[in-house]
């Protein structure tokens, strides 16, 4: 049974049509990849998927649950986490601190408790932040940075702590907006192995955008390639690779 499936999804803007009837499903614990050129409509599936955007046509079912009267939190609350492509921190914050932030949806004490902080809400930030420290810190490698402002931090490292925080939410689906977006070869392969590790270590499901064609190759399970807000073509990498149209979408030119 799908995870996560999209059903003739149509999403205009005015007059500007930015997807139309996009459909697709993604299997639990699979490594799920959107491409396609600039304009494509990729960023805008994943808004419609997290609840950012309403489509105008179509539906979005999470363990075939139908999802489309819920708002982006309560989406958050059942299980899908986010990253973004631009980062989406607080940095005067420290990291701590920020990926707590992630885990808020997930604490249980009521309002009174939490305002005065004691019992209960005690209790919890306690076990919370050691949960945070001893699983996802641990498992990012920035134990070293954890104290430290976000705004101090290298944008890698910056990247890192979204994924952190995200992770805090023990999210089912992780999607993910350009992970490795503006970062170097050894950036970019931390992150690829990561995103394995989650997959592998916390049997995560990912659905990620992403520019960087070697790496999509490397880690996906299967690609989904969007043109115009149009899928082009759907299947393993090798196939998405040989496929004639979309050789013509980055190419230009025809497989001849």
């Amino acid at each position: 049974m799908s995870i996560l499936s999209i059903e003739d999804v149509s999403l205009s803007f005015g007059g500007l049509e930015v997807l139309s009837d996009v459909s697709f499903s993604v299997e639990p614990g699979e490594i799920f990849a959107i491409i396609g050129p600039n304009g494509a409509g990729k960023t805008s599936i994943l808004n419609v998927i997290s609840g950012f955007y309403r489509p105008t046509k179509g539906s979005v079912a999470f363990n075939n649950k139908n999802m489309d009267r819920l708002s982006a939190d309560k989406r958050a609350a059942l299980g899908l986490g986010r990253t973004f492509q631009n980062i989406a921190l607080y940095h005067g914050m420290s990291v701590l601190d920020n990926i707590k932030l992630g885990a808020h949806s997930l604490l249980n004490t009521g309002l009174f408790s939490a305002l005065f902080y004691w019992g209960a809400a005690h209790k919890e930030e306690i076990r919370l932040r050691k949960e945070i420290e001893e699983e996802v810190i641990d498992f990012l490698e920035i134990e070293s940075i954890r104290k430290k402002p976000v705004g101090s931090l290298a944008y890698g490292l910056q990247k890192r702590v979204e994924l952190a925080r995200a992770l805090a939410m023990r999210p089912k689906i992780l999607l993910m907006d350009e992970p490795v977006a503006g970062m170097n070869a050894e950036e970019t392969e931390d992150m690829a192995r990561f995103i394995l590790d989650i997959k592998e270590e916390h049997n995560t499901t990912i659905v990620l955008i992403e520019h960087d064609m070697k790496m999509i190759m490397d880690i996906s399970d299967r690609v989904l390639v969007l043109n115009f807000g149009h899928t082009l073509a759907c299947g393993t990498p090798l196939e998405v690779q040989k496929h004639p149209r979309v050789i013509e979408a980055y190419l230009g030119q025809k497989k001849g």
